[in-house]
């Protein structure tokens, strides 16, 4: 399954950058090698960059991560109900309010890197436990209407964003 082959009636435009981000990758291969990329980029962060931002009000590295954790936590349950055909219309989410909450500043790389895996982990169970039908299922999270798979392609392309952001802004690899 190739990001090529979503539709755009699949996922809501405002995830576009996330899609496009993409190239042409397959769906399991995009989640497999974002989380080998992902805990190898962790752990070649400095340590003291750690809580760094790279101007006021913008999250720390170590939030922009722990966002990334709990934004597949979300998607991936969307994608769960969605795949099990519940048609509940799922709320959305304020990653601003979750940011602070989240303690991520005083979380160690290896706690981060840990709870990284964990939960990349789950969702490669739960896309390798789906078949074709259940991939094309649809929900509506956000009040917009997206497929299981598009969802999927979101937490690979939502990674790659935020690293880029992460190499660019924080690390000045531009």
């Amino acid at each position: 399954m190739n990001s090529r082959d979503l539709d755009v009636s699949e996922y809501n435009s405002y995830y576009q950058p996330y899609i496009d981000i993409l190239g042409e990758t397959d769906l399991m291969d995009g989640l497999k090698t974002g989380l080998a990329s992902l805990v190898d980029f962790i752990a070649a962060l400095p340590d003291d960059k750690m809580d760094f931002a790279y101007a006021p009000k913008k999250w720390s590295i170590a939030e922009a991560l722990v966002h990334l954790i709990d934004t597949e936590r979300i998607f991936q349950y969307r994608a769960l109900r969605f795949s099990r055909n519940d048609k509940t219309p799922l709320p959305g989410f304020d990653q601003d309010l979750f940011v602070p909450q989240s303690r991520a500043n005083s979380k160690g790389k290896m706690v981060i890197t840990n709870e990284f895996k964990a939960v990349r982990m789950a969702t490669i169970t739960l896309f390798e436990s789906l078949n074709d039908e259940e991939l094309m299922r649809f929900g509506v999270a956000s009040d917009s209407k997206m497929s299981v798979r598009a969802l999927g392609f979101l937490m690979c392309g939502h990674l790659k964003h935020h690293r880029k952001i992460i190499e660019d802004r924080y690390l000045g690899h531009n």
